[in-house]
């Protein structure tokens, strides 16, 4: 790997044009120069010809220098990839699980499209889909249409079956077995775009504008949906619009916004302001707002104060635009990151280690027998991470559908396949500790 490093870094020093783009300007300008004159003075143009023949040569000799560097360094930078990275077969259709489901793939292209704000994008893909289906699953690709609103269908009749691939999209606000007909998915999934642009409004808002306005609407309006959540985005803004008011002092223009009719500003406008609203937040966040109105007494030394790191947090407006997209995808029923932009990652970071057991077992002609597990932990980041794994205690192996935890009445776990064995359908004693059961009173754990 360092090598190839090291040939990314010389790429990056002399495989630029930039020698290059200089020299032929340079030629350039010499034959500008040579124009100029000549018009000027037409009776000196053959000794103004003669005059540039040498220079304009070794112009263009500098400029192919130039060019042969750059070509050099590609070329090492290309040999040293092909020799890290050696080139293996691409799986084919019969190892590819999602060739003979391809209105899948698309809907997952289209739905990461929309997550993306990618409205425009999205409508011309699923155009372009149904324009040419594939072979496979072509009534699967047709559906598509309805997912975007009336923009995508191009004219087409919008008249599905039941359980269409727009029913399925609409499906991810309501129940899919609730649509009986193609007009209901269409103003569904209709819908479920315009609230992605209302997200992606208010993000606008909060991260260009630094305007707290739209986000606290919008949380007050689902203030109750986000309490039965557990969230703490509505509190998190307005904690965030109490420290914009309360430094307003500091900032001529930040405290002519903060004014208000009876003429407070900075602090005493920051006061007002959580006297109108943090009773509403008493009952869960007493101590929070306790603390905040705490910091007047450290007005206006705050920067030495126990209070630094709420005022001073340049961190604050990107953490909240966070939690808001979370907790918006969120009453959607869906993930804060698409999940073609999570499963990408996760198989970028995944490869090269299945690359590698790929080479190794070709190697020692080795075969992947495992169908429910990888033979090799994958080292994800923790963000990547979102089921837990249970490794049976008695057999080492890690549970899967068919192998599930089993929590007995004293609370251990085990695999059903090691409850078996244990147990051997009679009542037994727990690995783990003196109580004894019976197979039928365990119950199965669900990860």
């Amino acid at each position: 790997m360092e090598t190839l490093r090291a040939e990314h870094q010389r790429l990056e020093k002399k495989g630029n044009l930039k020698k290059a783009v200089d020299d032929v300007q340079k030629t350039i300008d010499l034959l500008v120069a040579a124009r100029d004159a000549v018009s000027a003075d037409p009776t000196a143009a053959s000794m103004t010809l003669a005059k540039l023949k040498n220079p304009v040569k070794q112009s263009f000799d500098k400029v192919k220098d130039d060019m042969q560097e750059v070509y050099s360094a590609q070329n090492r930078y290309t040999k040293a990839l092909d020799k890290k990275f050696k080139s293996l077969n691409l799986p084919t259709a019969n190892s590819d699980p999602l060739t003979t489901h391809p209105n899948l793939t698309n809907r997952a292209i289209a739905m990461h499209l929309l997550r993306e704000g990618q409205f425009n994008v999205a409508s011309t893909f699923i155009a372009e889909a149904n324009a040419k289906p594939s072979q496979s699953n072509s009534a699967g690709v047709d559906d598509l249409s309805a997912s975007s609103g009336p923009s995508a269908s191009s004219g087409q009749d919008t008249t599905m079956e039941d359980k269409t691939w727009s029913q399925d999209f609409a499906g991810l606000t309501s129940d899919v077995d609730a649509m009986s007909d193609g007009a209901s998915g269409l103003e569904k999934s209709t819908e479920l775009q315009e609230k992605f642009a209302e997200m992606y409004h208010i993000l606008h808002a909060l991260r260009k504008e630094q305007d707290l306005g739209p986000a606290i609407l919008w949380a007050r309006e689902h203030s109750e949906a986000l309490e039965l959540r557990g969230s703490n985005l509505e509190f998190e803004l307005c904690r965030l619009r109490f420290v914009e008011l309360y430094s307003g002092w500091s900032d001529p223009d930040s405290m002519q916004d903060s004014q208000d009719p009876q003429g407070f500003t900075g602090p005493l406008r920051a006061l007002q302001y959580a006297r109108e609203v943090f009773p509403h937040f008493s009952n869960r966040y007493l101590r929070e707002t306790s603390t905040l109105l705490g910091s007047l007494a450290f007005f206006p030394s705050l920067d030495s104060s126990p209070y630094k790191q709420t005022f001073f947090n340049d961190a604050a407006w990107e953490d909240v635009a966070s939690s808001f997209v979370r907790e918006f995808c969120g009453l959607l029923g869906l993930s804060e990151k698409s999940p073609l932009y999570t499963a990408v990652t996760a198989g970028g970071i995944a490869l090269p280690v299945l690359e590698k057991l790929e080479r190794k077992m070709g190697e020692v002609g080795g075969q992947w027998t495992s169908v429910n597990e990888l033979p090799v932990e994958i080292p994800l980041p923790p963000s990547y991470l979102f089921h837990s794994i249970f490794v049976c205690p008695v057999s080492k192996e890690q549970a899967t559908d068919v192998n599930p935890p089993m929590m007995m009445p004293c609370g251990h776990i085990i695999a059903k396949e090691s409850l078996e064995k244990v147990s051997r359908g009679n009542k037994f004693k727990c690995p783990y500790c003196p109580n004894e059961s019976h197979p039928r009173e365990a119950k199965q754990v669900y990860m």
